[in-house]
């Protein structure tokens, strides 16, 4: 394993996978077991995306009003 697969990813690093194997299916030059491969990879990414985009929204459960207060977000947004 290499230094940067030890490393954790940032999300927009893991967004640049994931466009990168949807360009590289896109175009369609890749051998079929080359392509389920990236398929299954790039579904493992956008679930982890998902999953950091979630914990990041239950992060901010709270929004500053114009008088410098903060006020609990409504959970439906």
């Amino acid at each position: 394993m290499s230094n940067k697969e030890k490393t954790k990813k940032t999300f927009e690093e893991n967004l640049q996978d994931l466009e990168a194997i949807v360009s590289k299916l896109e175009n369609g030059d890749v051998p079929l077991e080359d392509a389920i491969a990236e398929f299954q990879e790039g579904m493992r990414l956008s679930k982890k995306l998902e999953n950091t985009l979630q914990e990041a929204e239950k992060t901010l459960v709270k929004v500053m009003q114009a008088d410098g207060t903060e006020k609990e977000m409504d959970a439906n947004g």
